[in-house]
């Protein structure tokens, strides 16, 4: 039996699959098309990684709105616990005299972006921010691939209103088109009642 064997090791020491699943979440929040192309079973093992500092956000939301600041910020600092934290301990003193501290990781922009625009899109979705599509199998090594995005994302949102839009002027030429009809069948009821 499998007790406690929960997570898939993807052929890796935990240390180097933990590193791995945090650049993945990095890379899955700071895109711009939200969504990542992977192999299906790294996506499988993403998605709850991600959810999980995605509820962490939501949470921290609803705590700030409530004037618990620093609930909110034990929240945000069990999130960066999912990101690679980068070059917080650099002191400003590093290199030579009037050069400039090195940006920002992409961790801490991620965990940016994770707490100012997902925690307020899914402020009101309980679970499920993540979708997973198969892709198919890679050319070279026969891996089966997988799209994991976040779901709700603007490029979806445009799309759902793009349809909205097609189907009322679609329902809006069927009543004009139904009138006509009904126009015309009328009028020929009057001329032959008249004859």
């Amino acid at each position: 039996m499998r007790h406690l064997k929960a997570h898939r090791k993807l052929g890796r020491t935990s240390e180097h699959r933990h590193s791995m699943l945090r650049n993945l979440a990095t890379s899955l929040i700071n895109s711009r098309e939200e969504r990542i192309v992977t192999t299906l079973p790294k996506a499988k093992e993403l998605r709850p990684f991600v959810e999980r500092a995605i509820t962490l956000s939501r949470k921290a939301r609803s705590f700030a709105d409530n004037g618990s600041d620093a609930r909110a910020l034990h929240l945000r600092r069990q999130a960066a616990g999912f990101f690679h934290a980068g070059n917080m301990a650099v002191s400003e003193l590093t290199g030579k005299r009037g050069q400039l501290r090195p940006e920002r990781t992409a961790g801490v922009a991620a965990l940016r972006r994770l707490f100012n625009d997902l925690g307020d899109r899914y402020k009101d979705r309980p679970g499920g921010y993540t979708r997973i599509l198969k892709l198919g199998t890679r050319e070279g090594d026969r891996a089966e691939l997988a799209i994991i995005e976040l779901v709700d994302n603007p490029r979806e949102v445009e799309a759902a209103e793009a349809a909205k839009k097609r189907a009322k002027a679609a329902g809006s030429k069927k009543k004009k088109s139904g009138r006509v009809k009904e126009a015309k069948e009328e009028a020929p009821e009057t001329e032959a009642g008249e004859g």
